[in-house]
């Protein structure tokens, strides 16, 4: 395989961070304080702090979200770890695009490898790169450990080699349902939900959905299901967008990412129906 130098994706300057803590406490911004305290000229920005406790799957599925929409050489700091102490690795990865992502290897970096593209990993060095003094510690990687080293690499303070040593060009990957066309039927995942408006966001794109054969405003019966038990059963009308249905008609769209999604129209599909998003779910479409 053909790796582009690593001098193509020098750093910005630019760091983002996503969590799991929430905003009701200091801990986000003790880990911008420690941040600030490497160089005060790094942009410091947020994906999100309120990732579900200790959602692995979400974290991965956000950042695949925003990340392309950020210009190569951007630093993301995600942490989302329920086994923070343990003996899983701390990494950064550096995707095919430029973008480097600092986090346990533990899951968060499933999408963002699949869909950008692995150029290499590096295990973080805590001899080298970790908070001064904080040794001692064990539950806050994300101040002492991930924020530290994020932005060391962001400010250039160091180069990526400088995070520690290279590991295989592989991260730890959840599985999932991808998106299939089989006898007649498209089957895909629910990654995760338009949370403010409770649609149901899938992974089927539109070159899969497509070998459907069917045409705006034609109706699609719908099934989906988690662990394999069928929670959701019907049809929806296939449309561009909701004001095409009057007030309360369930709908099928495209969502802003080009995904297959479902929602009503001025309501909420997933408290209604009580489907959800992860990994265990499941949503087959047929004419």
């Amino acid at each position: 395989m053909f790796l582009l130098p690593l001098t193509l994706f020098a750093q910005n300057n630019i760091l983002v961070f996503q969590s799991d803590f929430g905003l009701k406490d200091g801990a986000v911004s003790a880990m911008k304080g420690v941040a600030a305290g490497v160089s005060p000229n790094i942009k410091m920005f947020d994906v999100t702090h309120e990732i579900p406790a200790y959602n692995i799957w979400e974290a991965s599925y956000r950042l695949v979200q925003t990340a392309p929409y950020w210009p190569a050489g951007t630093v993301f700091v995600s942490v989302v770890d329920p086994g923070v102490g343990t003996k899983r690795k701390s990494v950064v990865m550096l995707t095919k695009t430029g973008h480097y992502f600092v986090t346990p290897d533990n899951g968060t970096l499933t999408l963002v490898a699949e869909q950008m593209g692995i150029q290499e990993v590096r295990e973080i060095d805590e001899a080298v790169n970790r908070r001064k003094n904080s040794g001692e510690s064990y539950t806050f990687h994300g101040r002492d450990v991930y924020a530290y080293t994020g932005a060391r690499l962001a400010a250039k303070v160091i180069t990526f080699e400088g995070v520690g040593k290279k590991l295989a060009t592989e991260v730890v990957s959840i599985p999932y349902q991808k998106a299939v066309f089989e006898n007649g039927k498209v089957t895909g995942g629910i990654p995760i939900l338009d949370i403010q408006y409770g649609n149901v966001w899938t992974n089927i794109g539109k070159p899969v959905f497509e070998k459907l054969n069917v045409k705006v405003g034609d109706l699609i019966k719908v099934q989906v299901l988690n662990n394999n038990k069928v929670i959701y059963e019907g049809e929806v009308r296939y449309v561009n967008t909701f004001g095409e249905v009057k007030e309360g008609d369930n709908v099928g769209y495209f969502n802003s990412l080009l995904n297959f999604s479902l929602a009503i129209n001025m309501g909420n599909f997933s408290e209604k129906y009580q489907v959800f998003s992860g990994n265990t779910w499941r949503i087959v479409l047929n004419k």
